[in-house]
């Protein structure tokens, strides 16, 4: 049967080839400016497969639901969790790890895992703004623009904060009548298998701190990892190929190409963004992410130099919040949660999300108002 998956995929590699005829020398530019995102990705959807068979997940989920039984007390230690943890390892290492974990947390609590999981998206994505790989937009934005990751942090320190209070509060408020209740937890914790995942998801975290370009390594970590699986028995090739979801990244892969190739000759985007301040700059990015997708989006205006480029990330990285289509987290988040036995609430955390976004995005643009980093 005919997927939407497919779709995607044509329209994508429609649009490579298409740039690719008619300006080689562009597409191989945007080609190259995008790449490293897919191909970390790739390489993280196989470490978790792994990692989830061998109960990494599991066991991590169930002692996180011993340590905290107060609900209120768990969502904000999630929420430290995963705000650190994107900052430091990325959105994608966030989602990719930390949703299985959770979907395993809610199930030891005896709990719906929705909420959490909601949380953990929203939450991946704010919180993307601290450091220049926490978030695969930064680099894409930031290429030859020659910003250290500690001005970038100084920079972003402060909207960084607004950013994930607010998305916190708002995820809190949307689930608050959940988060009173307090359970005991007597269930044995899990016992997970140490082997091959385990290696693996130490290697991606040593990789993503130590290198400044690990979406190769972490990739050759990911396709080492799942050729021992296979060879162990303990996935299968159809294993392989549900997770990765080839066609998506095909699909939206040839539409950064396309629109990367695009935003170097036409004037569109760079002639909106120059009469537009910091907040403009800001939802201008939030709305393209929804119509294109995050990474696309970045390809397309940053192709030519930026007026604000802080409040055009802010609006890159928060606005995927707002819908599905706005960012590769949702599907990572999805597969994710999904190979874990969890079921993730697309539409409910949409409409958190379509709250939760434009006040973070107010909050954080403000807070580059602060601390004098707007121009």
């Amino acid at each position: 049967m005919f997927r939407w998956t497919h779709g995607l995929a044509g329209l994508g590699a429609a649009a490579a080839i298409t740039a690719a005829a008619l300006d080689p020398t562009s597409s191989r530019a945007a080609a190259s400016q995008t790449w490293p995102a897919f191909v970390l990705v790739a390489g993280l959807l196989l470490v978790g497969l792994v990692a989830a068979e061998e109960r990494l997940f599991a066991a991590a989920g169930s002692r996180l639901a011993g340590a905290a039984p107060d609900g209120r007390v768990l969502f904000v230690g999630v929420a430290v969790l995963v705000a650190v943890v994107t900052a430091v390892l990325n959105l994608d290492t966030s989602v990719a790890f930390l949703s299985p974990v959770l979907v395993h947390t809610a199930r030891r609590r005896r709990e719906d895992a929705g909420l959490l999981l909601s949380l953990c998206l929203l939450m991946s994505n704010a919180a993307s703004l601290l450091l220049p790989g926490s978030n695969l937009t930064n680099l894409i934005v930031l290429d030859g623009r020659h910003v250290s990751g500690g001005t970038f942090f100084l920079r972003m320190a402060l909207p960084w904060v607004a950013a994930v209070i607010v998305t916190a509060a708002v995820v809190a408020w949307a689930g608050r009548r959940r988060l009173a209740a307090t359970v005991r937890v007597e269930a044995e914790a899990e016992r997970p298998v140490l082997g091959t995942g385990l290696v693996a998801v130490v290697a991606v975290v040593v990789i993503v701190l130590a290198v400044s370009d690990p979406a190769p390594a972490v990739a050759g970590v990911g396709a080492a990892a799942a050729t021992v699986a296979l060879a162990r028995r303990r996935i299968e090739v159809a294993d392989m190929a549900r997770t990765l979801d080839v066609p998506v990244l095909i699909g939206l892969f040839g539409l950064a190409v396309g629109l990367g190739a695009l935003g170097r000759h036409w004037t569109g985007p760079a002639d909106a963004l120059g009469h537009l301040d910091p907040l403009g700059t800001a939802a201008f990015g939030a709305v393209a992410t929804v119509l294109v997708n995050n990474l696309p989006a970045a390809a397309l205006i940053s192709a030519r130099p930026l007026r604000h480029p802080l409040s055009l990330l802010i609006g890159l990285n928060i606005g995927p919040n707002l819908m599905v289509t706005g960012s590769l987290a949702w599907m990572l988040w999805h597969s994710s949660a999904r190979a874990a036995g969890g079921e993730p609430r697309v539409w409910p955390t949409v409409r958190t999300g379509l709250i939760a976004a434009p006040l973070a995005l107010l909050g954080a643009v403000g807070a580059l108002y602060l601390a004098g980093h707007h121009t």
